[in-house]
């Protein structure tokens, strides 16, 4: 697997050349369905072994009330633990041949960061897992989001559903249709949604459609495709900051920064500004001063000197007050916040970073 997907990425990196169309070049390198065959299904979950870990329900007499196929719509699944009962798959060898992976994929970035060519992300779904919440039964799609960085770093990951992906499709369709022709996506079935085949073939199609979406500059930028990896896990790491589970709060923040680092910011400074908020906030909560100091002091230089953003007071005062905490030089931050009050920016006192959270409303 880890060969073929090397093969794939080489393949994909050689022939994003400067002269390369957008849509009707690229169209030649996407197959006709990302959906593997009825008979390609036999022996697939041997040749998928060792890099993708799924559930099955194979005999499972409830097998076409999928809630992605004829079902209410859930609540937003960025997390990846919503239901009550998850049939989660033991992922051992699937997790040392991912992490493999990211490594070989890591070291062939590092060699071709100096070139011309453009450095593109990789998907690869990890496993995958039946999830019943009753009245609702579903797949959960975990995808490991592989792009240049330490060989040690543990990739980004998000967790979605069919329905999910239909969306994103959709969308894009109703926007780019030139570019949306040539992108193929699984179809729908009213059986048989659950078994291991299925969720194999699934899982390699959503593969592809994502590499294909990130290979077209056009899409690459969609704000939709943006909101599809990223939003989730804002509006999860925010419920959680606000209900005051910092710890788990942490690591979704600093997922969707790692996302949002990989993927870059089309739609303005806002969701990173939002993103390092939350990580200073939580870091303060579980006495890391000096990690929420750089988290300000990163969010500061994003603001630079552009027009008064309403994070910009909350992010001096944090950065003052951090800074203080720490005996570290506060003057020129300090200096900067008294202007804003001066003029008559912003109020006296500021709102506090975790104020600005609670109050952000995501969409």
């Amino acid at each position: 697997m880890a060969s073929r997907l090397l093969h794939r990425l080489r393949h994909a990196l050689a022939s994003d050349g400067p002269g390369e169309a957008a849509a009707g070049s690229e169209a030649e390198q996407f197959p006709e369905s990302s959906e593997l065959e009825d008979d390609d299904a036999e022996g697939l979950s041997s040749r998928l072994s060792g890099t993708l870990s799924f559930t099955s329900a194979e005999d499972d007499p409830d097998d076409e009330d999928e809630d992605d196929e004829a079902g209410p719509d859930s609540p937003p699944s960025g997390d990846g633990t919503s239901g009550e009962d998850a049939e989660r798959s033991p992922p051992p060898d699937g997790q040392r041949g991912s992490q493999l992976l990211a490594r070989q994929l890591q070291d062939f970035w590092k060699k071709s960061r100096n070139t011309l060519v453009p450095q593109r992300l990789l998907f690869e779904v990890t496993s995958a897992n039946v999830v019943k919440d009753p009245p609702s039964k579903y797949v959960l799609y975990t995808l490991a989001v592989i792009g240049p960085g330490p060989p040690d770093r543990q990739p980004a990951q998000i967790s979605r559903r069919y329905s999910d992906f239909e969306r994103l499709h959709r969308n894009l369709q109703r926007q780019f249709r030139g570019p949306m022709a040539a992108i193929s996506f699984p179809r729908k079935r009213l059986r048989r949604n659950f078994t291991a085949e299925t969720i194999a073939r699934r899982s390699r199609a959503f593969e592809q459609f994502l590499g294909h979406l990130q290979a077209v500059p056009e899409l690459r930028q969609a704000p939709d495709l943006h909101d599809f990896f990223v939003l989730p896990e804002l509006r999860r790491a925010q419920s959680l900051t606000c209900t005051g589970l910092y710890r788990e709060a942490l690591a979704l923040w600093a997922n969707a920064w790692q996302l949002q680092t990989q993927l870059g910011t089309p739609s303005g400074p806002d969701r990173p500004l939002l993103t390092l908020a939350g990580l200073a906030v939580c870091h303060q909560e579980l006495e890391d001063p000096g990690e929420a100091r750089a988290c300000s002091e990163k969010a500061l230089q994003l603001l630079g000197a552009k027009r008064p953003h309403p994070f910009l007071a909350p992010f001096l005062e944090a950065h003052v007050r951090l800074s203080w905490r720490l005996g570290l030089d506060k003057r020129q931050t300090e200096a900067q916040l008294q202007s804003l009050q001066e003029a008559g920016l912003t109020p006296v006192p500021p709102p506090s970073l975790k104020e600005l959270l609670i109050k952000e409303v995501l969409d």
